[in-house]
């Protein structure tokens, strides 16, 4: 503080507990920095202020700033100095003012923070004066006793200011929250009980049958969730134990025991076979549709071993008079507007619907004014979204994100092939998003098909002949044989299906010594596995489809919706490429030589993983990065909340995922490759899409057939910026089991680890008190005997 006589502190007190933290501060101040860095006002004259209030601590009609240039300022906080504070905030004086405690000492409740946002201080209602006697002596036991303070691990020791101060109490843990959704007949996910934070002492277990003896935060690892919530589900004394949970992220790497927090048949409703038993996810276990009233958060790797080394502190019991707490901040506006299900929720507006923006690009591009007869269309579907149990983990690179991967390297394989205007077929490329969530991508894309709306002019359900989807691909690759084999699950068994396996196995062929397979999924199975194409056949039940799938009767990833072999999607990229090439040829034979030539870039794969499956370098990578500005680096692939207007061209709030796509098929699909026509947004010709155009400098109009298509549920209409849920319609069959998510709105969302005072602290100062208070009035009882004699006496 002597080496740096430009910096100063302004302390304001108030009431009692305020002047007597004041009182400490300054004895303590004066002893580190010397009693000439301490400003003329002492501690007693403090202290006669609190009791008091009639002295001007500003003193002879001065101001007060003026004084503490060169040091340290104690005084009162009462409505004479208000003026005072005014004063010295305009002079750029920063102010750090103790508050009354309100009458409640609650130590957890302690916090530095903008004096607005105090609480349960009545210095502005009533005069410090009216403050008994007793208080007073309890409060001066509490500082007497107070511990040594010991900063958390990870905050900083050097003091120099009130931030610094913060982060010396307190450490934000970096984490992912599982929030609270909402659908027509109620709530799943998490979040705090009530409207207030929940704190509670962090317990490691090592096990999900460890016991507990006081409400705590739970830490464990991720492949123990499920037994922890199977558990809080059925005993109902442990759970009131549990304050919140606190999950290490790495847990699930245990290949031995799997993680899905899915069901074991995914959104069982919308299959379009009555055998919904089935379980195609034999690892699932549900967790993610139950509901939760208690914080969950899945640590991140780097503050994973801090809250294990802080878990580890407590257990070892050293410290008698601190504990180490973490406080979840987690309230969700529904909990506190008692608004439980996505239509009362919409309407008193405390959530918002599940959607997103899905994309469509065809190939070559169409012309939208031409007089000539259209083309059957030749359909290549994928979906861009997964479900997680956590929220902003929901990276899903098993399903569907291979999928998708596969797709983008396919149609960058076909875009350099030659007169594909001569094909048979329209190729038409669809990324569907808000799957994982009741369909939502291809339920309104049908939809938006039936209204003939803007969003897919230049299509027309009636030409849609085929459709194949490429599902999960990323696991096909067997090390041991080097073979990479693929199931074909058909919806029906038309000839038109039959043409499509012909064709994959035609496509198999000829990729030789690549040594890729295809089979036919087995009979004995209900139907296709959970898949886009499931709306395609509620809607159509003759529609000819097929999924592409490494896996047979079950999912052989015991990680769904969760993590791939870049050679496996290489090779489904390549299989899909010239199935659809051979698909589109019709009738004509197929020139061996341009089947061939098609061949899938592998770099161009490897980058897509890269991208779009993980933090590094995630978002940055060179590809992406050449067409959007993405707001964050890593991929996340949860569908969000719809926040646009639905009829909108260009959205304004499409996730980096859906706006990635669109750029990137537009420049696959267009015509002009190479323009240099530059553009910031939209471009003159309606054939034509600015991409590039939030790169500065680098948009270029291209003819493409690229859209956005609103994705969000089919049950929903906005009037008015308020959303309306309206009856199922006749022209969707899925409508009636839509269970229209939503997702709450929320304040903030945070996670933080601190120190505070034991349970066997608070009972050594309440005996303390209790032990003075009798002792107080003992001796005003022997005080008063005394003088009463003294006086009789006299």
């Amino acid at each position: 503080m002597a080496g740096r006589s430009k910096q100063w502190l302004l302390i304001g007190a108030g009431a009692i507990f305020g002047s007597l933290t004041t009182a400490a501060l300054l004895k303590i101040l004066s002893r580190k920095v010397g009693k000439q860095q301490v400003g003329r006002h002492s501690t007693d004259f403090l202290m006669h202020n609190g009791m008091n209030g009639k002295e001007n601590p500003a003193g002879g009609g001065r101001t007060g700033c003026q004084d503490i240039h060169n040091g340290l300022l104690g005084f009162d906080l009462e409505d004479e100095v208000v003026a005072l504070l005014a004063a010295c905030v305009r002079r750029g004086l920063k102010v750090l003012s103790a508050m009354g405690a309100g009458a409640r000492a609650d130590p957890t409740r302690i916090r530095v923070a903008d004096i607005r946002e105090s609480t349960n201080d009545p210095l502005s209602r009533a005069s410090s004066a009216m403050v008994p006697k007793i208080p007073f002596l309890l409060v001066a036991l509490a500082l007497l006793l107070a511990p040594p303070y010991r900063s958390i691990a990870g905050a900083t020791d050097t003091l120099e200011s009130v931030p610094d101060l913060q982060r010396a109490m307190y450490r934000n843990i970096k984490s992912y929250p599982c929030v609270r959704l909402l659908n027509l007949s109620g709530e799943i996910g998490c979040s705090n009980p009530g409207q207030e934070k929940v704190i509670a002492p962090i317990v490691r277990f090592k096990h999900s049958s460890d016991e507990l003896t006081r409400l705590s935060a739970v830490l464990l690892p991720l492949e123990k969730l499920e037994g922890l919530l199977l558990r809080i589900s059925k005993d109902m004394d442990f759970a009131q134990k549990v304050a919140g949970v606190l999950v290490e992220s790495d847990g699930y790497r245990s290949k031995s025991l799997g993680f899905s927090p899915a069901e074991k048949f995914p959104q069982a409703a919308f299959a379009p076979y009555k055998n919904i038993n089935y379980e195609w996810n034999l690892a699932g276990s549900g967790i993610m549709s139950n509901q939760y009233n208690f914080p969950v958060f899945l640590l991140s790797p780097e503050t994973k071993s801090v809250v294990q080394e802080l878990a580890g502190k407590n257990a070892g019991g050293t410290d008698l008079y601190q504990v180490i707490v973490a406080e979840f901040d987690l309230v969700m506006q529904t909990t506190k507007s008692h608004t439980h299900d996505s239509g009362s929720c919409l309407k008193e507006q405390t959530c918002l619907p599940l959607g997103g923006f899905s994309v469509w690009s065809s190939l070559p591009p169409i012309n939208i004014s031409s007089e000539k007869p259209s083309k059957s269309i030749l359909m290549a579907v994928a979906s861009q979204d997964s479900a997680s149990f956590f929220r902003d983990q929901s990276l899903g690179a098993e399903s569907p994100i291979s999928g998708l991967i596969a797709l983008l390297a396919a149609v960058d394989a076909l875009s350099r092939v030659d007169d594909l205007n001569e094909l048979k077929k329209q190729l038409v490329f669809v990324v569907f998003t808000g799957e994982a969530w009741g369909y939502l991508g291809s339920r309104k894309f049908l939809q938006e098909l039936d209204l003939g709306a803007d969003a897919v002019n230049g299509l027309n359900n009636t030409l849609i002949e085929q459709v194949l989807e490429i599902g999960s691909v990323g696991k096909g690759l067997d090390q041991a044989t080097r073979a990479t084999t693929f199931y074909a699950h058909a919806g029906g068994d038309s000839p038109v299906t039959k043409d499509m396996l012909k064709a994959l196995q035609n496509a198999s062929d000829s990729l030789g010594s690549d040594n890729v397979k295809i089979k036919a999924a087995d009979v004995s199975n209900p139907g296709i596995p959970p898949s886009s194409l499931m709306t395609f056949l509620r809607k159509n039940s003759s529609a000819a489809g097929i999924v592409l799938e490494d896996f047979d009767s079950f999912f052989t990833n015991k990680f769904y919706h969760t993590n791939i072999n870049s050679s496996s999607i290489a090779a489904a990229a390549a299989l899909v490429a010239r199935t659809l090439y051979i698909l589109a040829s019709g009738d004509v034979t197929v020139n061996l030589m341009t089947l061939n030539s098609i061949k899938v870039n592998v770099s161009l794969v490897e980058e897509l993983v890269g991208c779009l499956l993980s933090c590094e370098p995630g978002f940055s990578c060179s590809i992406v990065r050449n067409f959007i500005s993405p707001s964050n680096t890593c991929p996340s692939h949860y569908v969000g909340v719809f926040l646009d207007s639905p009829d909108t061209r260009y959205p304004e709030y499409a996730d980096d995922t859906s706006r990635f796509v669109w750029n990137f098929l537009a420049d696959k699909t267009s015509k002009l490759k190479g323009s240099t026509s530059s553009c910031t947004g939209k471009c003159n010709s309606i054939d034509q899409v600015c991409i590039g155009a939030e790169i500065e400098g680098k948009g270029r109009c291209v003819i493409s057939t690229t859209r956005y298509v609103p994705a969000y549920s089919t049950r929903l209409k906005i009037e008015d910026n308020l959303w309306h849920v309206i009856p199922a319609s006749s022209l969707d069959p899925m409508g009636s089991v839509d269970p229209v998510w939503t997702e709450s709105f929320w304040n903030t969302i945070g996670l933080r680890v601190y120190t505070v005072q034991s349970g066997t602290y608070d009972r050594l100062i309440l005996v303390g008190g209790v032990g003075v208070t009798v002792a107080s009035y003992i001796v005003t009882i022997v005080t008063k005997s005394f003088l009463a004699k003294a006086v009789k006496n006299d």
